[in-house]
């Protein structure tokens, strides 16, 4: 895929929602699309983000990568019509994630950069999908609640887990047993958010970032997401991993490139391609 253009994962005729891919450039946008439901995430869109999130990770014009809804809202969260049969984990038979954790996993093991724009409602089940985000960055308009407490289920444990490192456990337990709506200022005091763009500025704003990520050195984005993921998670093999990054970043043209843009005062051309099956964990 590369160009202008657009994918769509296979789903049913009965499917009211489907995550779909328009590329602008080194930008890939995931849209999650149920607009009748705020963008409620159906069991197919959760199925979805796995096959969707390879096809991009194989594409090599594609550097960066937004999730957004459709519309005016992010996602009112996980389909509560279907949510018996999207949290059911076959493995134990225990409604612990299911498919939203396989979800949370794929976008958090992305390789590329990922940004959520969040606009309007981000609620329940839409948290994981942007938590598992790199950055976010939300409008003055959006509206965040992590609401398991409203109807007497247990959030995923991934869930749970990924909103104590971001944010601490006090604000973890204040966002979970009240089950209320914070605005945008709140979510970026409590860290849910990196940054509140003023609503009519936001879109412009995330096409910027996104693509002034896109313009940097590759090989310095990749290592470094992969880093601070491994210190975050406690990996054991952190020391190998920064082996493997110094060794690449000792063969690349990227470093060169950078020093020799920076003294001549131009923009680099930075060369350097994510190769899956080079990288660590591959």
């Amino acid at each position: 895929m590369s160009g202008t253009g657009s994918v769509r994962a296979k789903r049913t005729v009965q499917a009211k929602g489907t995550l779909r891919v328009q590329q602008r450039g080194p930008v890939a946008t995931v849209l999650l699309e149920n607009p009748g439901m705020r963008n409620a995430v159906t069991e197919e869109m959760w199925g979805q983000f796995e096959p969707v999130l390879a096809r991009l990770d194989g594409e090599p014009s594609i550097k960066v990568v937004v999730v957004r809804g459709v519309g005016s809202d992010f996602s009112a969260g996980a389909d509560i019509g279907a949510l018996q049969q999207i949290l059911l984990d076959p493995s134990t038979g225990h409604s612990d994630g299911g498919r939203i954790s396989a979800a949370e996993r794929a976008l958090s093991k992305f390789r590329k950069p990922t940004i959520a724009a969040i606009d309007g409602y981000c609620m329940g089940g839409a948290w994981q999908i942007a938590g598992a985000c790199d950055i976010r960055i939300a409008s003055d308009a959006a509206v965040f609640g992590i609401t398991p407490a409203k109807i007497g289920i247990v959030y995923p444990l991934s869930g749970i887990d990924r909103l104590v490192r971001q944010v601490g456990p006090a604000p973890a337990k204040f966002l979970l047993f009240s089950g209320d709506f914070v605005d945008a200022h709140t979510a970026l005091a409590l860290g849910l958010v990196a940054r509140v763009v003023p609503q009519p500025e936001f879109w412009a704003d995330i096409d910027s970032f996104a693509r002034r990520l896109a313009s940097r050195s590759q090989l310095s984005i990749h290592a470094m997401k992969d880093l601070v993921d491994a210190i975050a998670g406690g990996a054991e093999d952190l020391a190998a991993r920064n082996e493997y990054w110094q060794q690449e970043m000792a063969a690349s043209s990227d470093p060169a490139e950078g020093v020799r843009a920076f003294l001549a005062k131009e923009i680099p051309e930075f060369s350097w391609l994510s190769t899956a099956s080079r990288q660590p964990g591959s």
